[in-house]
């Protein structure tokens, strides 16, 4: 699958050369109180820095992205980042109204050492009309090291509005399916207020879960014992250049 995502990273960069006239490279650096993913904290509820790079050309895109992180360690690994690989492309079906965006992106996690891999592939899919944008990612490997979780499924819905002066609010519920790991499926909440300070841009946002309980204890849970899909708010800041 790493594989084919590299193929297909190339195909899509020789399909771009024609418009290279029209191609972009964009840079983002910043950090977070915590990263959390799909309601979940990655790095322990400790802060963690962030950074990517994308490139796009007409409606295709490739990128890469990194953060900071603690649960491969918590887990008895050995991977301290996250990076994502990512390409896909964007066109619009009505013009100025509906758009979709499909793409596939992979979850690498360096030396991560686990029995099971947490490495994860997704394609997706999404639809985009006005604010409001519905996504669906499929996994065709494991996901995120649950074993025998091929063909997982993450359906999201997400809204983003100006509000005035440039504050951004963007509502969003989501809902993760875990294939053949139904006690570790959940829906998670979260609404964010950002704005953008010519390209700088930090943000607040609330996060919430309905993770359950398996045996007394918490589904995503640290070493602690705390619930990593708890209620909190994070503060974050990233760079745009």
């Amino acid at each position: 699958m790493k594989q084919a995502l590299l193929s297909l990273a190339a195909a899509l960069a020789a399909s771009a050369l024609p418009i290279a006239a029209h191609a972009d490279l964009a840079y983002n650096i910043g950090g977070a109180t915590e990263y959390r993913y799909r309601g979940i904290s990655q790095s322990r509820f400790k802060p963690a820095v962030q950074g990517g790079v994308d490139f796009s050309a007409g409606g295709f895109y490739l990128g890469a992205w990194a953060s900071s992180i603690k649960w491969i360690k918590d887990a008895g690994g050995d991977a301290s980042a996250e990076v994502d690989v990512y390409a896909g492309y964007k066109g619009e079906i009505a013009k100025d109204s509906l758009s979709y965006d499909v793409g596939v992106l992979s979850y690498q996690y360096p030396s991560h050492q686990l029995a099971v891999s947490p490495v994860t592939t997704e394609i997706y899919g999404a639809l985009t009309f006005g604010p409001a944008t519905l996504k669906y990612s499929h996994s065709v490997s494991n996901l995120f090291g649950f074993a025998d979780s091929k063909n997982s499924g993450y359906l999201d819905l997400s809204a983003s509005f100006d509000v005035g002066s440039g504050v951004m609010v963007a509502p969003h519920i989501g809902y993760q399916k875990v294939a053949h790991n139904g006690d570790y499926s959940y829906t998670d909440f979260s609404l964010a207020v950002s704005k953008d300070f010519n390209g700088l841009v930090p943000s607040l946002t609330l996060y919430a879960t309905d993770t359950k309980k398996i045996n007394g204890g918490y589904a995503y849970v640290s070493p602690s014992g705390k619930n990593l899909g708890r209620t909190g708010v994070v503060l974050a800041v990233k760079y745009n250049f």
